[in-house]
């Protein structure tokens, strides 16, 4: 496709990621399927120009506002991540000048607005929770998240699927955490990969293999994951518990659970039943009160410690959003509660940055169910033979952060029924 054509799509591209109306990721689904002649390569261009965009905005659009023409093509200019050559063909010579200028400008006189690139509310947020740790933070958050996968225990070795995937030219790491986890470089086509389709390995970002693990089921064992959404920690736990017991997958969305079908499928898996609620207090949860062993519950959240990978989210919430869902964390969460019978495992989690959706929501429900005893994530963590737990905790939970453990950002806390 010639050069400017390309651009000319990044910018169609940009002008409906920029509404803000709905999440970037179904966005750019639906644009490629619109444009199916579109190669791998100028999928990646168009893709990662949008992202780079919209983790920089503010920046992007403040040296924007100097050029001529679409804002979302000077966008696109601006952040181009399809290499040197598309763009020197795509820019006339009034845009390459204009570029030249602005790539000589000195980013560090700039507002610190415009070097952090999110909304005030957020930044004093994490300004507040970290203290001189902010600027690497918001360093981490301009980069795109690593690709990580959890190695399916059930039917396959950590070592095994490291050297297949060697093999097939794709260079893999175990991660540093999870004793399930590679860390792959690079954005390979891992669906096409045998390793993949015969259900040795799923995606799963490092954080989120460490809930399972801090979950701890075990053969025989009863487990509810009661929001499981696409199912990516249902498989995690329904592999730790061997495949036997029972594990629950609930969710109130069928449309996630669906999802679940062809990963299930693919897992060897014949102890998950999934099962679509019609909220937190459904007839199915009630048969199961005080019969469970562990729940894990990863509440619905804001997502902000997504913003690697999803970096339109600090642009799409607000303070007032947050708010609605801890009222929602603390009702799913005692509700949660219920099912577990004396001496099991209760896990709340986020994949948030807030205090409002954890520690908050943590401390209420401490305060509310004398029934419940916290137990120490570092503890649990240890139980489960995850290496440097002690440097994944604060207080009580556990506490990751993308700047330090180069894992998306997640909370979670521990607690057993007396």
């Amino acid at each position: 496709m010639h050069p400017n054509a390309l651009v000319d799509l990044t910018t169609e591209l940009l002008r409906a990621i920029l509404r803000l109306d709905a999440p970037a990721d179904a966005l750019v689904s639906a644009f490629f399927r619109q444009h199916r002649n579109l190669g791998p390569r100028e999928r990646h261009a168009l893709a990662e120009t949008a992202y780079a965009v919209l983790r920089r905005r503010l920046f992007y659009q403040h040296f924007a506002q100097s050029g001529h023409g679409a804002l979302e093509r000077r966008l696109a200019l601006l952040a181009w991540q399809g290499g040197e050559a598309v763009l020197r063909a795509a820019a006339g010579p009034h845009e390459q000048a204009w570029l030249a200028q602005v790539k000589a400008a000195d980013v560090s006189a700039l507002p610190e607005k415009l070097r952090h690139n999110l909304p005030d509310w957020l930044a004093g947020a994490l300004k507040a929770a970290l203290g001189d740790e902010f600027w690497p933070l918001v360093e981490s958050l301009s980069q795109p998240a690593p690709l990580d996968l959890r190695v399916n225990v059930l039917k396959a070795k950590v070592e095994a699927v490291q050297a297949e995937l060697g093999a097939a030219g794709v260079e893999a790491a175990p991660t540093p955490y999870s004793p399930w986890g590679l860390r792959v470089q690079g954005k390979p086509a891992l669906n096409k990969l045998e390793v993949f389709t015969r259900g040795d390995v799923e995606v799963q970002d490092e954080g989120s293999q460490l809930l399972v693990l801090l979950t701890g089921a075990k053969r025989g064992e009863m487990v509810v994951d009661f929001c499981a959404g696409a199912g990516g920690k249902t498989l995690a736990l329904g592999a730790a518990m061997r495949n036997t017991g029972r594990l629950y997958a609930f969710d109130v969305s069928g449309h996630r659970l669906d999802k679940l079908k062809p990963r299930l499928a693919r897992s060897g898996l014949s102890n998950v039943y999934p099962a679509q609620i019609a909220h937190e207090r459904d007839d199915r949860i009630k048969r199961l009160a005080g019969k469970v062993d562990r729940v894990l519950v990863d509440a619905p959240c804001s997502g902000l410690g997504t913003l690697r990978r999803n970096p339109d989210l600090k642009w799409r919430q607000s303070p007032q959003a947050v708010q609605e869902l801890q009222a929602k964390q603390h009702a799913i969460l005692a509700s949660a509660a219920r099912l577990l019978k004396s001496g099991g495992r209760l896990v709340y989690a986020t994949c948030s940055v807030l205090p409002e959706e954890n520690e908050q929501v943590a401390e209420a429900f401490t305060q509310a169910h004398r029934d419940f005893r916290v137990l120490p994530a570092v503890e649990a963590l240890t139980q489960a033979k995850v290496p440097q737990a002690e440097t994944l905790v604060s207080g009580d939970s556990l506490r990751l952060w993308p700047h330090r453990h180069a894992t998306d950002g997640f909370f979670a806390a521990v607690w057993e029924r007396t």
